[in-house]
């Protein structure tokens, strides 16, 4: 027997390479993680932790809106983790849990983003365009989510688009949550970074690109669902960035608004 035969016959240390579906798991697992914790720590002090923060009581309006948001991102870690523990018949049985809860999530978005416009002073951090400009953020957060949510559910028996449509969607209702760390006291304030729309679609990006490097690393290419899929977020994005300026915008914004 040759050393090369003696060799190859040894065991090999170390832990065996990870499966597909335990790559899967991982991933998906950490993005449902990652993406709640967001909203968690940037509703904190006006929802999750209103007492402790201080914070004035919130209408019956905001807090159905925070209950319906928070089912959401609850529901959507327990569909990964019922797929990382292959209970595929309990994930279905939610999925039409979920598709009435988008509905509800695009209803309650739209109404609390028009509400939220009406106000004379609305609480904006520094840095952020006025109301009816920055109302082109909420709506297009609705618009981005329904589209993805619908694709999502379209493929729903296909596994591998529907999870990656039901991520991204998930990632393009962030932007409530990020913006509001650039309050006093969050932690992109206390980093100092720019509090600005651009700076959201900076950090918006960053979960695609965690999309698009897990898909290139983990299957050798990067699935269509995630290639096209982030780059029509990062599309609205910037394109309502532009579009929130115009005189066409803001006479479309007083008239939802009047």
């Amino acid at each position: 027997m040759t050393s090369a035969a003696v060799a190859s016959a040894r065991p090999r240390s170390g832990p065996p390479p990870a499966t597909k579906w335990e790559r899967e798991r991982w991933f998906f697992g950490s993005m449902a993680v990652a993406a709640t914790l967001t909203i968690f720590w940037g509703f904190a002090p006006t929802y999750y932790l209103r007492p402790r923060y201080g914070t004035p009581a919130l209408s019956w309006l905001l807090q159905l809106h925070g209950a319906v948001f928070t089912a959401w991102m609850v529901l959507y870690v327990i569909q990964t983790a019922l797929i990382a523990t292959k209970r595929v018949t309990v994930h279905r049985r939610l999925g039409t849990v979920g598709a009435m809860l988008a509905g509800a999530m695009v209803v309650l978005g739209i109404t609390v983003a028009l509400a939220a416009a009406r106000r004379p002073a609305i609480n904006l951090p520094e840095g952020f365009p006025g109301p009816l400009i920055f109302l082109v953020i909420p709506l297009g957060d609705m618009v981005a989510f329904a589209a993805l949510v619908g694709l999502g559910l379209y493929n729903r028996r296909n596994r591998d688009i529907n999870k990656r449509m039901m991520l991204l969607a998930t990632i393009a209702i962030l932007n409530a949550g990020l913006g509001r760390l650039f309050f006093p006291g969050g932690v992109l304030a206390f980093l100092g970074l720019p509090p600005n729309p651009l700076t959201l679609v900076a950090l918006t990006a960053l979960f695609i690109v965690a999309c698009l490097v897990y898909d290139r690393t983990a299957r050798g290419r990067i699935h269509p669902a995630f290639l096209w899929g982030g780059l029509f977020i990062l599309a609205m994005d910037l394109g309502r960035l532009a579009l929130g300026g115009t005189a066409a915008w803001l006479t479309f914004a007083r008239w939802l608004t009047s």
